[in-house]
């Protein structure tokens, strides 16, 4: 009998492949310390996933704000279909974000956030960046230390999207 032969291995067993994990944190410096996110987040969707998941990427703390029923009547003059206190239950159980916070219905704008949670940069999808507003705060955060970074938009998928397919269907049925 030799070495080889003496093993906890036996090769006439098959045995399950081993497990695979993902790394969750990354081996170098992320350049933004705390980012923020904010968005009303109704319908909840691979492209929401895709914002927070880019966002958490790039900095080690993530503040997502969440906009209010009450905000959303007022700006988009429609009610959201998920509730205010569900949709921020859903970000807070995602696990790219650290802290999930109420936007303050009198203070919701970029520089409103900055001036509470001091973030290092504000991410975006790429849908705003040339919004003369979110380019009015992009100055003014880069005035102040801080910055909007733009990610690519998710095509195909939006709330309104999803919205505007269910109304469809029930209609068809």
């Amino acid at each position: 009998m030799e070495v080889r032969d003496i093993s906890i291995y036996d090769p006439r067993i098959e045995y399950p492949r081993p497990l695979k994990f993902k790394a969750q944190g990354d081996n170098g410096p992320k350049p933004y310390h705390v980012g923020y996110v904010s968005g009303v987040f109704d319908m909840f969707h691979i492209g929401h996933l895709n914002l927070l998941r880019r966002s958490k990427e790039l900095c080690d703390y993530l503040i997502v704000g969440v906009v209010t029923d009450e905000q959303v009547m007022n700006g988009k003059k429609t009610k959201p279909m998920i509730p205010f206190d569900q949709r921020l239950a859903i970000i807070e159980g995602c696990k790219y974000v650290d802290e999930a916070v109420e936007i303050p219905v009198d203070k919701p704008s970029s520089i409103d956030a900055f001036n509470m949670y001091h973030f290092d940069v504000q991410f975006s999808g790429s849908d705003y960046a040339n919004d003369k507003g979110w380019l009015i705060n992009q100055d003014w955060l880069r005035k102040h230390g801080s910055d909007i970074y733009f990610f690519p938009y998710t095509e195909g998928i939006s709330s309104t999207a999803i919205k505007t397919e269910l109304r469809e269907q029930g209609k068809n049925e």
